[in-house]
């Protein structure tokens, strides 16, 4: 099974009402903003869409929603994000009657399986359902690593199209293509190693701090893949404080009130997570704001300048 998904693909925020409902109005329109600053597609309900926060007829009206509304601008993939590997299967061919285009595919929460176990939950969420599927490796955050060997295990599977890689070693990149060569479209998953990832080889970013800064990541994916590696670097500098954000464990917090600060939705979250109070939201606040205030030449550049 190919694909052809490439460049910046959000991890989208799920927006939600004061009440903490699932704001759908103001969710689509943020989407429509990402989508007028040139991402190729959208992840809903990975870690920053909050998944493990929402039921689940709530995800699923959310995708029916999301789907509806992008009408195949670009694909639109959803987390799948289950405690069981019964659940994920459930939930990925229920997303898939959605409307989904894709999957990107999580271990099972909270358990930390072995090897053994985390290919048997990945080949079974596999022969669920017929859509290609974006492996989710991010051991530093779920504890389950899925090491290159693995992927030359996993290789038979033919919907484990890709791999969204958040180690945070750009290492695996080569490894990854040393050892399987171009079998799976390689994304890089950790916002401030995308420089380091796309001159190793990724074809494609899951980015975090897009949803505050569209047009400034769609650039800075151009740069970089256009070969303008100078201007690329000076944005990169730029951007670097602001994607360190993307690394935390408040990254959903952090995201949310950097968007809300560009006028792009609001900061409420659902609990247990609450939003930034106190000295954090002001250190933040000012992090956003000196980005914002210190912007490079090259966001000002005439648009047919800029490779797309």
């Amino acid at each position: 099974m190919s694909v052809a998904w490439h460049g910046v693909f959000p991890a989208a925020t799920t927006q939600f009402n004061a009440d903490q409902s699932v704001d759908l109005d103001t969710t689509r329109r943020h989407l429509d903003a990402m989508i007028e600053a040139g991402v190729r597609g959208l992840i809903m309900l990975g870690t920053v869409g909050e998944n493990c926060s929402l039921e689940y007829g709530e995800k699923l009206d959310l995708l029916k929603a999301t789907t509806e509304h992008v009408a195949g601008r670009v694909p639109v993939l959803t987390g799948v994000a289950e405690y069981t590997t019964a659940l994920a299967c459930r939930f990925a061919r229920d997303a898939q009657r959605a409307g989904v285009d894709g999957l990107m595919v999580l271990p099972a929460m909270v358990y930390k399986a072995d090897k053994r176990e985390a290919v048997e939950h990945y080949r079974a969420v596999a022969r669920s359902t017929s859509l290609p599927i974006l492996v989710y490796n991010n051991p530093v955050s779920y504890g389950v690593d899925i090491a290159p060997e693995t992927f030359v295990e996993l290789a038979d599977e033919p919907t484990l199209v890709a791999i969204k890689e958040s180690s945070e070693n750009p290492r695996r990149i080569t490894e990854l293509i040393n050892r399987c060569g171009d079998r799976y479209v390689l994304f890089c998953g950790v916002d401030d190693l995308v420089f380091e990832s796309v001159m190793l080889g990724a074809k494609g970013w899951v980015a975090g701090l897009v949803n505050a800064f569209p047009q400034e990541t769609c650039l800075l994916w151009d740069l970089m893949i256009g070969g303008r590696l100078d201007d690329a670097r000076a944005l990169y500098r730029w951007f670097a404080p602001l994607l360190h954000l993307d690394t935390y464990p408040k990254l959903v917090q952090y995201i949310k009130l950097a968007a809300a600060e560009r006028g792009y939705g609001t900061e409420t979250v659902r609990a247990p997570r609450l939003p930034l109070i106190g000295e954090e939201r002001q250190r933040i606040l000012g992090i956003i704001r000196r980005a914002v205030e210190t912007r490079p030449e090259v966001l000002a550049a005439p648009s047919e300048t800029r490779a797309r």
